[in-house]
């Protein structure tokens, strides 16, 4: 079971809550359910006995990506540096330990 996959999803849906709860931002709710929803598809995949790990190291990418680059413009830690560096986390570890699975980089 990918319990990272799950954490991660988990931080991110929570997050996207804590903003609309703090701020009333609608997006941030919408986006953060989205990308916890997608993520949780992802480690759910990831958990298979032939684990898939694309989707979730495609959807990690883009949301660090995204989130990156907020914080490079933003400085602030919070939350925007906080979900960049777990999903650095999860691409590495989708790289690492996921690196056969990965029909781009694996070795297939």
């Amino acid at each position: 079971m990918d319990f990272l996959g799950y954490a991660y999803s988990a931080l991110v849906a929570s997050g996207g809550i804590m903003g609309y709860m703090k701020a009333q931002s609608i997006p941030s709710l919408a986006a953060g359910l989205t990308f916890g929803a997608l993520l949780a598809g992802g480690a759910y995949l990831n958990s298979a006995d032939v684990p898939r790990p694309t989707f979730q190291f495609l959807t990690a990418t883009a949301l660090g990506s995204l989130m990156g680059y907020r914080f490079y413009n933003s400085g602030k830690f919070m939350p925007a540096g906080v979900v960049f560096v777990a999903s650095l986390a999860v691409v590495i570890r989708d790289l690492v330990v996921f690196r056969q699975y990965l029909p781009v980089i694996g070795d297939k």
